[in-house]
């Protein structure tokens, strides 16, 4: 197995002897504090780094035990309650109570600037658990550090908040070469195999396993394992055959040359491993060898997440920008060669966890308006920067979605169905999808109108076609990048495309909301609302902040119709259409991108669909042709799918410049002729 002791040791050795002293001082302080009641002064301060305290001293002694042998000493029981402990603080009966991670419980108690930024101190320290499992003491020992003198200005001073700001937000304003260059090794290089070497040598009968990420483990990831470790292999291995497949044949289909990479990246939930382990096996028949970008795990508390998603705003500055896009360009040429070999990302992704609407607080850190500015600009030149040293126009990528336990005590059966919907034959429905371009090809704007309820009526403009014989505006989406099939899509053009999206109810970036409504004029968001809460003001909030942020406006970047009407009806027959992912929620219907198009920062390579080779013409609009002129207007590193169900559809009508209607789909199902076989499903 990979070992990071090994790895970290010549980093480690220059300060282990330090470590140990910054240990031992902690352990002085948590003495010192742990009277803290008899205080008058500063007593909810001294309860604060006494806890905290403990925390470091807790994970000093697990880095210290931990070793190969660890996970296949301890009981299954005990390397679970351990985990459970790890994560204790945040998990949500313990996070609305008396948890330093949250901004309320933390402004409630040292006041609203110390509470923000203490709550922020705090949570650095959550990433100890990783350093630990990696053996990054040199790491830790600086965490130590940073530790002992904020709590000796602390407690030998008077408080100035900027003082203590600058003191807790020093790390970010230092030269992060070394840290990034480890992140990219991390994420890209095959060598690094930590995460590789559990998937692949572990025994996956013995679930002990698990725990080796250092991740949260709950029963989502253990009934995963357990079901997938007594699954078909035959079906296992069909599964892995078409994602592999899916791989290259996007590759193929989107010009993405692999032929001289050697690596790809995978990103998968824990639980996954049987499949991943057999995707491995086939990814290299094609010559490819694996990296673990990722190994996700069930969220311990959403909300502890949406509250520090602004934690940046208390050291976002010009010198801090400017630093981390010089460290990243320094770590990007010494990764030159890891960065070459990649050729792209398969993502296994999953779904069936319960919805979740946050709680919107004025107690967690906001942007100014000033970071906003530099926030977007920032972005930008990070995107930039990155794509100087791996370009979007040379990967590939496929993505997968899997149901997880959490969905119910159906999720065997919603499994084996989702199966079926990730294995339909590509072929077929790509020809019943090139009827529908055959006469969207035709139109000179696409009107899409809502059904009873449904406030929908949109015009969306599509572009000029100038040679219809060589090329066309919609892409025929087969299931090579995204799995399932099931769609056609287009960059519409943005003059023009004028009206109103309405969405009784849909779930985006992993949060609800409630009747979405988007009115846009010539391709650009105007207005916005919704009724999550009962404020006027607090919807909107909750739209800028969550869809548009950190941008006033988004344009539409995509308009599709989606053609897998057996995924629509399984999902009805579940009852799982709420928790869907966009994935597969995207091809049971049209459905909407705001933000960028699909072939953001690569508009100038061709792409030709399979069955006529025509080359798709509309892979730019209005905002990221300014690339050409002035490329930091060009785009919004954004792009987010919203999809209107079939049934909430009155038509989808193709509308000729001499005014001819033909319907694409009307009262939520196909009436074009050659595409009616797809209505079969709903008989079901």
């Amino acid at each position: 197995m990979f070992d990071p002791r090994k790895h970290f040791e010549k980093e480690n050795k220059k300060v282990r002897r330090s470590y140990k002293k910054t240990l031992l001082m902690i352990k002085e302080i948590c003495d010192e504090t742990k009277t803290y009641n008899n205080e008058k002064i500063k007593k909810e301060y001294y309860h604060f780094f006494n806890t905290l305290g403990m925390f470091i001293l807790k994970l000093s002694d697990f880095e210290k035990r931990l070793g190969d042998a660890y996970f296949s000493l301890k009981s299954f029981d005990e390397l679970q309650n351990e985990n459970k402990e790890l994560f204790n603080d945040i998990i949500k009966k313990n996070y609305s109570k008396k948890s330093y991670a949250n901004p309320t419980y933390c402004v409630n108690i040292f006041g609203d600037r110390f509470g923000k930024l203490f709550c922020y101190f705090y949570c650095i320290y959550r990433k100890y658990i990783q350093y630990a499992l990696y053996h990054q003491i040199y790491i830790m020992e600086e965490l130590n550090k940073l530790f002992i003198n904020v709590y000796n200005n602390v407690k030998n001073n008077k408080l100035k908040y900027n003082y203590l700001q600058n003191l807790i937000t020093e790390p970010q304003r230092k030269d992060k070469t070394k840290e990034t260059i480890l992140e990219i090794k991390k994420q890209f290089d095959k060598n690094f195999r930590y995460m590789q070497d559990i998937i692949e040598k572990s025994d996956l009968s013995d679930l002990r396993y698990l725990f080796r990420y250092g991740k949260y483990i709950t029963e989502n990831e253990i009934k995963t394992a357990k079901f997938l470790y007594k699954y078909s292999n035959k079906k296992i291995k069909k599964l892995s055959k078409q994602i592999s497949n899916a791989y290259i044949n996007g590759a193929i289909i989107n010009q993405r040359d692999i032929s001289k990479k050697s690596t790809f990246s995978i990103i998968f939930t824990i639980g996954q491993e049987r499949i991943v382990r057999q995707l491995i096996i086939d990814m290299k028949k094609h010559n490819l060898e694996p990296t673990i970008m990722d190994a996700q795990s069930s969220n311990p508390n959403k909300q502890f997440n949406y509250d520090h998603r602004f934690d940046s705003a208390l050291f976002l500055d010009k010198e801090y920008t400017e630093l981390s896009l010089k460290s990243y360009g320094k770590a990007a040429k010494k990764c030159k060669k890891v960065f070459t070999e990649f050729s792209g990302i398969i993502l296994l992704d999953k779904f069936g966890e319960p919805t979740f609407t946050p709680i919107s607080k004025n107690e967690y850190i906001m942007f100014t308006k000033k970071q906003q500015k530099m926030f977007q600009k920032y972005q930008n030149n990070f995107v930039w920067l990155q794509d100087k040293f791996l370009p979007r126009k040379e990967i590939s990528f496929t993505i997968i979605s899997f149901p997880s336990p959490e969905i119910g005590k159906n999720y065997e059966n919603i499994f084996e169905d989702i199966l079926e919907v990730n294995m339909l034959d590509t072929k077929d429905i790509e020809h019943i999808q090139q009827k529908m371009i055959d006469a969207l090809d035709l139109a000179d704007y696409v009107h899409v109108k809502g059904k009873g309820k449904n406030k929908t009526d949109i015009r969306v403009q599509m572009q000029t076609i100038m040679n219809p014989e060589k090329e066309t505006n919609f892409v025929n989406c087969g299931a090579d990048i995204n799995i399932p099939v099931g769609e056609v899509f287009t960059t519409p053009q943005l003059k023009g495309t004028n009206g109103i999206l309405h969405f009784k109810q849909t779930y985006l970036k992993g949060l609800k909301f409630n009747n979405l409504i988007l009115s846009f004029k010539d391709g650009y968001i105007v207005s916005y609302s919704c009724n999550n809460f009962k404020s006027m003001k607090d919807n909107k909030k909750y739209i800028e902040e969550n869809l548009l942020f950190p941008h006033k406006t988004l344009p539409i970047g995509e308009f599709a119709i989606g053609t897998n009407t057996l995924a629509y009806v399984i999902a009805k027959k579940h009852k799982i259409m709420n928790i869907l992912p966009v994935l597969i929620i995207e091809k049971m219907g049209p459905h909407f991108a705001i933000g960028d198009t699909c072939f953001s920062m690569s508009e100038d390579k061709p792409v030709f669909n399979r069955l006529d080779n025509k080359e798709i013409v509309a892979r730019e609009n209005e905002k990221t042709a300014l690339r050409k002129t002035n490329v930091d207007k060009a785009y919004t590193h954004h792009h987010t799918d919203i999809t209107l169900p079939y049934e909430s559809i009155k038509y989808i009508t193709a509308v000729t410049e001499n005014g001819k209607r033909t319907d694409i789909i009307r009262n939520g199902k196909f009436v074009l002729k050659g595409t009616k076989k797809l209505n079969k499903n709903f008989m079901k």
